[in-house]
């Protein structure tokens, strides 16, 4: 079956792969994680707060972003953070945001939705006699929140939070539709130039699959060590 099939190629442009193409991924996937929990957590404590606006405003957000295709969501903001941001430096041109800069904007602000829920879930989990001891102790909502209940909802969160995370990972390819040089771009450019589109495109789906599997199993043994014991 793997008659012809090319072992040199992959020797020989895999440096160039994993140097230009997985450190554009990885650093794509840990900045967007970054922001995304942030925003995400931001988001969740406007979910569950009293006001209704602030409710109402986050959760069409999270809605918004949930029912829309993550591809069409790359190709929205890159051509319209440009024109965004003219607008609000009033400019009367769109200005120079860049392929990486649009794109870790637009899996910072996708991702947050999805954080959102998850920290939502995770907040809810805790026992919301704590939130009446922080308010008898004087402290307001966000001071709560940020001293009291966020701390254990992490805790509780972090496996699916990196679980996430790891879709994260993988969603971070379709990148590839603006021609950036990701992971899966490079291997793309490779392809096309020496007409090798198996050699490229099968490395490319091992690596990913063995990365993937390799942080789902880090993930499933911290899930073990941080679950309650039963009595």
């Amino acid at each position: 079956m793997l008659t012809g099939f090319d072992w040199d190629i992959i020797r020989r442009t895999a440096p160039y792969m994993f140097r230009e193409g997985m450190t554009f991924t990885l650093t794509l996937t840990a900045l967007a994680m970054v922001g995304g929990i942030v925003f995400g957590t931001l988001l969740a404590m406007m979910r569950l707060a009293s006001y209704r606006t602030l409710s109402t405003v986050a959760s069409t957000y999270v809605n918004v972003m949930r029912s829309t295709p993550l591809v069409l969501v790359i190709f929205w903001f890159y051509f319209l953070v440009p024109w965004i941001g003219g607008w609000l430096l009033g400019a009367t041109r769109p200005i120079q945001v860049g392929a990486f800069l649009s794109s870790l904007i637009t899996f910072m602000m996708f991702e947050a939705a999805y954080y959102c829920e998850i920290m939502r879930a995770g907040i809810q989990s805790i026992p919301r006699g704590q939130m009446w001891a922080g308010y008898a102790l004087g402290l307001s909502y966000w001071q709560t929140m940020g001293q009291i209940v966020l701390p254990q909802a992490f805790r509780n969160m972090l496996p699916v939070l990196l679980t996430q995370t790891i879709i994260l990972f993988q969603d971070t390819s379709l990148v590839y539709v603006l021609s950036i040089t990701d992971f899966l771009g490079a291997a793309s450019k490779i392809a096309q130039r020496d007409g090798r589109l198996v050699e490229m495109y099968l490395f490319v789906a091992v690596v990913y699959f063995a990365i993937s599997f390799g942080l789902s199993s880090f993930v499933k043994r911290l899930q073990l060590r941080l679950a309650v014991p039963s009595r």
